[in-house]
């Protein structure tokens, strides 16, 4: 597997990597290198190779195109030098970056089969990071690298219906393309093994983000809302543990010191996958809020599943997926960017508790409906197909 990504905390990556362990296949992850690890681990029975290579999060598009470049030239070489003692019989490719899929051409000449496993569309994501640069010949760019990637590589995942729709209307095979659903590890994400809390059991509402903090998530409206709450109801405690990191840390921190929300809102850092559930765990309510525009259009947040899967009634943005595919998940949704709605949410769960239990039953059902659990074995299924080609 070639991930451009610290591979301790890319989740698919790692229910895919340890899902092929437990099948008894043998794998090889090429991943990022954070500062200090060592070049090489196992994890959980996958065996981890770090490029010595950094993430650059909130640099310019000249950094990130540096950055890029040097991994997808690395991983190249350190998978031909590996293919030659180890004779691999696969080579996975996640994206972002789509193109890093031409690290793996040369294997692909020598007789391996490719499998580009697209977790978001790039063109629309480049659009959502990058608006001052995103122009209509930057964006057919990003579609033709698009396109070549898709075609240099044996078969093609992504990760809802959406997404594979996009891919088909652009002119991609549909056999081309099959769809593994992003559900959590039931195993991973299980209430029962952590200690349970009862809703607001020391008397004060709890309330937990994990993931990352960047702009395509509208944690400052979610800070604003805190503030609208704690103005509205100075008799309930309210606390905000935000775990994860990127580059609007420091824009968020700026706006809990002006709404004076110190000691309300801690920021945590990243942690590792294995942390997550035991700090869903620890609160009271999930929010996954994310900032409406034509990427999240298309996108489903995995944080809805992973706060429903461990008993928590999850609060999330009302977007175009979440309508069509999440319908359990209106009943605590608000629309994108409206900081008085999200309040407003947060108030009903905590004055109507048969709402607010009606409202995890109704999530827990859609999380057994997508979780990885049930979605490991069409993900095997394609992998064996792929090797035994």
């Amino acid at each position: 597997m070639l991930v451009h990504s610290y591979y301790e905390e890319d989740p698919r990556v790692r229910r895919e990597a340890e899902s092929l362990v437990a099948a008894g296949e043998s794998v090889d992850v090429l991943a990022l290198r954070q500062p200090g690890a060592d070049l090489e681990g196992v994890v959980d029975g996958v065996r981890v190779r770090r490029l010595d290579v950094q993430r650059h999060q909130g640099a310019g598009l000249g950094t990130y195109a540096r950055e890029y470049l040097s991994f997808i030239v690395r991983a190249g070489w350190a998978a031909v030098r590996l293919h030659r003692a180890r004779r691999y019989h696969l080579v996975q490719v996640h994206s972002l970056p789509d193109a890093l899929v031409f690290a793996a051409l040369p294997l692909r000449l020598a007789g391996v089969p490719i499998l580009l496993d697209l977790h978001e569309a790039m063109p629309e994501f480049f659009r959502s990071r990058f608006p001052r640069a995103s122009n209509p010949i930057v964006h057919r760019l990003l579609l033709l690298q698009e396109r070549l990637s898709i075609g240099a590589a044996t078969r093609v995942l992504t990760v809802n219906d959406a997404l594979r729709e996009r891919l088909v209307a652009l002119g991609v095979p549909s056999d081309k393309v099959a769809v593994v659903r992003n559900g959590p590890s039931l195993r991973r994400f299980d209430p029962a093994a952590h200690p349970r809390r009862a809703f607001m059991e020391d008397g004060c509402l709890r309330l937990v983000y994990a993931g990352a903090l960047t702009p395509t998530y509208e944690l400052d409206v979610l800070i604003d809302a805190v503030a609208g709450l704690a103005g509205a109801r100075p008799d309930l405690p309210i606390r905000l543990d935000l775990y994860g990191r990127g580059d609007s840390e420091d824009r968020l921190r700026e706006l809990v010191a002006a709404r004076s929300l110190d000691g309300i809102v801690e920021f945590h850092g990243r942690i590792p996958v294995e942390a997550v559930p035991a700090a869903i765990a620890a609160a009271d309510i999930g929010v996954a809020p994310t900032r409406r525009d034509r990427f999240t259009d298309i996108s489903l947040s995995t944080k809805i599943f992973e706060y429903a899967a461990m008993d928590k009634p999850a609060v999330c943005s009302r977007l175009p997926l979440v309508e069509s595919l999440l319908p359990e998940a209106m009943a605590t949704a608000y629309p994108a960017g409206d900081a008085v709605a999200l309040a407003g949410v947060l108030a009903r769960l905590v004055d109507n508790p048969d709402g607010r239990r009606d409202a995890i039953r109704a999530m827990g059902a859609a999380v057994a409906r997508v979780a990885w659990d049930a979605e490991v074995t069409r993900y095997l299924a394609i992998v064996d197909e792929l090797i035994g080609s």
